[in-house]
């Protein structure tokens, strides 16, 4: 007969988790760094009380649920999805405020392990603090909202579940094509209940993740196809980088002569440096890919889903014969366009197309225009860091700074506004984990928590998070975790008064940035409205908040306090905030791509009109692939 070994609930569940771990290319490492949370009635006696007594697996605290979340997501990110951690709350609005969180690491295919208190199983006490009532059904709470933004969702009812519930829960996040985030609610009088688990339960246990190959049928059928093409166009996705495949990539590209573009997770799979990297593609993209892809007659995906805008809402490729290869570890994403599907790991993959295409190479014209194409971005690229604008210097110039001034080994990370399109088109990249974008969420918030998450996975690089005065405000609380933890930020806060992205959105959808500037309502008008010059900017210092939160601050009024405020925060001793207002009108150019943003039908207003005229006209450019 097996030991057994009595234990609450949460002590299994921390027993367990400290016990698992991943494996891939014979590398084998613990799969949680620990836990995130924030205690409550819901948590405190049962995940409190086991992290108490188990200190070997690491509990950290947070200041909001949300922020762990986006904390963990990072880690996970910066990892490769090999390692991650677990998150706990107590039940009501502490857990419905990680929500969010779980929605951004479900829609990024990140793992993070969810642990929210619940409601009493036995029911007698009901209502409890914080419980949501259902007249229709006793078996229901907050937790139920979870469900949707989860890629296994479970409640622990009785204490023996967990010896069912658990190994799913670890086969679901190690896998690189089911993996998300994972909820387990665990009602809070069940999370101290005593049971007696199989000893084995809480042993040494290895999940391999497997480098799949795709079927030999479709590699020869891809090859013929690329063989075939004249115009073939690589679009690397994250993909590329969660496999470890980027040095591949660049031998395959050298090989066959096929530039690549890169997507925002993708960015980073070739140094920009590297003649056939056309950098960003679609709706943030450059002239360099997106005239390129505009022709193209073959469009290789590489780890990509192909999000609106990698596809410039289905108006990038113009060619009318245009295919798709997909290389993808999930078969969703594989099959989608129509595409030659490669359901397999990108390393693996890209390996075996080489071999079978060892002979191989674009035509010489073709490679010298993608590289002609490269060398022209570079050239604007440097003409918009050298911009100069005053008395407010623009973003442009700013993101130039940052990237010249910054280690080449370091990590930049960023998020939601107009920084993710400008940073997209205008930031090199060094190395792979260089550009950390979260943009399958577009997460407010996410900056600075994901920022601390991205620090404990790589301390020995410095960490500069590239926030805007709008997701700022959002989420700036992991300020203080990141001082109390001792990892250090280098945080660089641009303030233009306000929504800067969606003011330029909504200006050119004929709305005037209505509702999207932090000014007091004067004058008559709505508050955020562009028109007039009267308007009165709030009196927010937003840089003493940061100071008020522990971080040194440095602030700047000019392009040159800037970049000797860059220099100054490389030696300081903490978390750093250089703080700068930038000029919300000085733009970043489109280049030669489209974003479909429906516009109103009809209106009273003629600027509206005009721009749904122009909107009804790129609209016929939209393609099905079939």
């Amino acid at each position: 007969m097996s030991k057994l070994t009595t234990m609450t609930m949460a002590q299994a569940l921390v027993a367990f988790l400290k016990n698992q771990y991943v494996e891939r290319d014979g590398i084998e490492r613990p799969f949680f760094a620990g836990c995130f949370g924030i205690f409550g009635h819901g948590n405190i006696a049962g995940m409190g009380q086991a992290l108490q007594q188990m200190p070997d697996f690491r509990y950290y605290q947070s200041r909001n649920e949300q922020a762990m979340v986006h904390a963990a997501t990072a880690y996970a990110k910066t990892k490769n999805r090999l390692q991650t951690f677990a998150c706990t709350s107590s039940i009501g609005p502490g857990a419905t405020n990680m929500l969010t969180g779980a929605a951004t690491a479900t829609i990024n295919r990140l793992p993070v392990l969810l642990l929210p208190g619940d409601i009493f199983a036995r029911r007698n006490v009901a209502p409890v603090l914080q419980q949501l009532e259902s007249e229709h059904s006793q078996d229901i709470s907050v937790n139920d909202c979870f469900k949707p933004v989860s890629r296994y969702w479970d409640r622990i009812s009785r204490p023996e579940q967990l010896l069912t519930a658990l190994p799913e829960t670890l086969r679901v996040l190690s896998s690189p094509v089911e993996t998300g985030a994972v909820t387990l609610a665990l009602p809070q009088d069940v999370q101290t209940e005593a049971y007696a688990y199989p000893s084995e339960f809480f042993q040494h246990r290895v999940w391999h993740i497997a480098r799949n190959r795709p079927d030999r049928r479709a590699l020869e059928q891809a090859a013929a196809w690329i063989r075939a093409s004249k115009r073939p166009l690589i679009i690397a996705g994250g993909g590329v980088i969660y496999a470890e495949a980027t040095e591949l990539l660049r031998a395959f590209v050298e090989q066959t002569g096929i530039p690549v573009g890169e997507t925002m997770a993708g960015k980073g799979s070739l140094r920009y440096d590297h003649p056939l990297n056309l950098g960003a593609i679609g709706a943030t993209g450059t002239f360099a890919a997106n005239r390129i892809a505009r022709e193209a007659d073959l469009v290789i995906g590489i780890g990509t889903r192909y999000s609106d805008f990698t596809t410039a809402s289905k108006t990038a490729f113009q060619h009318e014969d245009v295919r798709f290869i997909n290389i993808n570890v999930a078969s969703f994403d594989a099959f989608k366009h129509h595409a030659c599907p490669l359901v397999g790991d990108a390393r693996e993959t890209l390996e075996e197309l080489q071999t079978l295409l060892s002979d191989y190479t674009v035509a010489a014209e073709y490679r010298e225009q993608a590289e002609a194409l490269h060398t022209a971005w570079n050239s604007e690229v440097s003409r918009i860091y050298e911009i100069c604008h005053e008395p407010l210097p623009s973003q442009g110039e700013l993101i130039g700074a940052v990237n010249e001034l910054s280690s080449p080994d370091a990590i930049m990370v960023c998020a939601a506004g107009s920084l993710p399109g400008d940073l997209h088109k205008l930031w090199r990249t060094r190395h792979p984990k260089n550009y950390h974008l979260e943009y399958g969420n577009s997460c407010m918030g996410y900056e600075i928590a994901g920022g601390l998450g991205i620090k404990m996975a790589e301390p020995e690089r410095d960490v500069y998070v590239m926030v805007g005065d709008g997701s700022y405000l959002m989420m700036n609380s992991e300020i203080v975790t990141s001082i109390q933890e001792n990892y250090k930020l280098i945080i660089v806060l641009l303030d233009n008064n306000g929504f800067k992205s969606i003011g330029s959105l909504s200006r050119s959808l004929g709305q005037d940035g209505f509702g999207t500037r932090y000014v007091y309502p004067t004058n008559n008008l709505l508050p955020g409205d562009e028109q007039g010059n009267d308007v009165h900017t709030l009196p927010v210092d937003l840089a003493s908040n940061a100071r008020s939160l522990g971080a040194h601050v440095i602030s700047c009024t000019s392009h040159a306090e800037f970049t000797a405020a860059l220099e100054s925060a490389k030696t300081t001793d903490r978390t750093t905030v250089i703080y700068t207002q930038n000029d919300r009108y000085e733009e970043v150019p489109g280049y030669e791509s489209w974003w479909d943003v429906p516009i109103a039908e009809v209106s009273t207003k003629e600027e509206v009109v005009t721009a749904r005229t122009h909107w009804e006209a790129k609209r016929q450019q939209e393609r099905y692939f079939l």
